[in-house]
């Protein structure tokens, strides 16, 4: 019988900031364009705002996105999370985590 192979538990930290980021700039932009839709504001200075808000969470999203693309880490985290769905039966992987 055979023991089932463990990964430990791998962040990468430039990519949780890069996410929180993001995750903050389209809050953000969520909730301000909630407001002002519930407010029924209208006019270029609320339209000026939601622009520079999903600009802002356009740009967080971005660099993520490059981010994870040219990270070796990253990579590796996103090899072994697809083993993970392709052999759920042949190991266990404890935690990965690639947020």
């Amino acid at each position: 019988m055979s023991s089932p192979q463990y990964v430990k538990t791998g962040i990468c930290e430039k990519y949780q900031t890069l996410l929180e980021e993001c995750e903050r700039a389209l809050a953000s932009w969520n909730e301000r364009r909630t407001k002002i839709t519930e407010s029924r504001l209208v006019g270029k200075n609320a339209g000026d705002e939601l622009l520079r808000l999903q600009a802002k969470y356009a740009r967080a999203y971005t660099l993520l996105q490059n981010h994870s693309h040219s990270c070796t880490f990253c990579q590796l985290v996103k090899r072994l999370e697809g083993r993970e769905s392709e052999n759920s039966s042949d190991a266990v992987f404890d935690g990965v985590r690639h947020r």
